[in-house]
């Protein structure tokens, strides 16, 4: 994926964190189980998946591409380790991780590269948990929107992702409902932080917001609220496989958060 592409979201950071979705706390739970356990995340953004997963009790590494992202998560969550990279050069040691975590960013990365790397830094028995929030078309006015704003979020397939080559087993797969509330001004965000909308000329740009504010002013006075499926998967490592790159900065083991038992094999108790 063009690296152009990948950052574009920095641009529109703020508006990013104010108009997307968070992610439930029961989902979060499912992907990562309730802690404590060394989480990696893959394309943290401003940290909307980061925030559940460190009040599970987790000790999370939040990475992405961007530093305008990452500003604005460590302004959220000062305590949480960053590091501006991708996930095709992951910035950790071999086996030194529970959990690879990535929220509304698996299908950005180059998986021919990012796929050996998610491998090498997992334990033997570590998850790779992947999760996308969607929004509910079957209400009529977000079909409208998505006409508008486009549709490039939905129908992620990751069995597709992960390859006929997967090092990967079996993938569960769970979905969670909930709703998020935006103004007026808050949905004109929401699609201003898009990738798609952020990349055109200025005047495309705007002639879009426009329609996309008409259709708040057909469907709501004050706010509306937005229906999302939260689409979660998780599948275990199979295979270790030493990474590809012997140049990685900052390579160290991550911290353990407090209350981790290191058992050498990772067992989690998901439910």
């Amino acid at each position: 994926m063009n690296d152009e592409i990948r950052t574009v979201f920095g641009s529109v950071a703020d508006r990013y964190d104010r108009a997307r979705p968070g992610y439930p706390t029961d989902a979060a739970a499912w992907l990562a189980g309730d802690g404590p356990l060394v989480v990696l995340e893959l394309g943290a953004g401003t940290g909307k998946l980061t925030a559940e997963l460190v009040g599970l009790g987790h000790g999370v590494h939040a990475t992405d591409p961007d530093p305008r992202m990452l500003a604005v998560l460590q302004e959220r969550l000062p305590g949480v380790r960053t590091t501006a990279s991708g996930a095709e050069k992951i910035p950790a040691a071999d086996q030194s991780v529970d959990v690879v975590v990535c929220g509304q960013s698996f299908h950005w990365f180059d998986h021919e590269r990012a796929l050996p790397e998610i491998t090498r830094v997992l334990r033997h028995g570590g998850v790779l948990a992947l999760v996308w929030n969607e929004r509910d078309e079957s209400t009529p006015w977000v079909r409208r929107l998505g006409g508008l704003i486009g549709r490039h979020d939905v129908g992620h397939d990751p069995m597709a992702m992960l390859g006929p080559h997967s090092e990967f087993g079996f993938v569960e797969e769970r979905e969670f409902r909930h709703w998020h509330e935006l103004r007026r001004q808050e949905l004109l965000d929401l699609a201003a932080s898009r990738s798609n909308v952020a990349s055109l000329a200025e005047e495309e740009r705007a002639e879009l917001l426009t329609q996309v504010g008409e259709l708040f002013d057909d469907v709501a006075r004050s706010a509306v609220r937005l229906p999302y499926l939260t689409r979660c998967f998780r599948t275990t490592v199979q295979h270790r496989r030493t990474g590809e790159h012997d140049d990685v900065e900052h390579s160290e083991p991550l911290e353990p958060p407090e209350g981790y038992e290191d058992t050498g094999t990772l067992l989690i108790d998901f439910r």
